[in-house]
């Protein structure tokens, strides 16, 4: 197995085309962080990329570094992370006003029962006084 090193042409494209799958702007690919997107989008073969043994120590750096997700899905990953902390913070926010609805229901119930109580009472304490009629009228 020999290590042969690639034209400085077939490097150039290479390195340029994985500075548009690290800045997430892929030409030719659907924009993957995978070796054989790195082929395909320089538009250099497998083997041919195998070859260029000092790019692909600064990709296999650059992933071990910062992880084989593009910007697009960082940015995705970021929003969802985002997302469920807010959905949680919703959840419990619902949770604690539920239980503030279910007193405050519980003690309108209570009112009413005592309301009710207090109008039978006064209803069957009701007693009609007639008053003396006014002199002179």
């Amino acid at each position: 197995m020999s290590d042969t090193a690639v034209s400085a042409k077939t490097e150039r494209k290479l390195r340029e085309a994985m500075d548009r799958l690290l800045m997430g702007k892929p030409q030719r690919t659907d924009g993957r962080m995978t070796k054989n997107n790195l082929c395909r989008e320089a538009g250099v073969s497998s083997a041919t990329m195998f070859r260029a043994k000092a790019v692909l120590a600064d990709w296999d750096g650059h992933i071990e570094v910062h992880g084989s997700l593009t910007p697009g899905e960082a940015r995705r990953d970021a929003d969802n992370d985002t997302l469920r902390r807010q959905l949680a913070a919703a959840k419990k926010a619902i949770t604690e006003l539920n239980k503030q609805l279910t007193a405050a229901a519980t003690i309108i119930a209570s009112l009413h029962h005592d309301n009710q109580m207090l109008r039978t009472e006064q209803h069957e304490a009701a007693t009609v006084i007639s008053l003396p009629p006014r002199p002179g009228g």
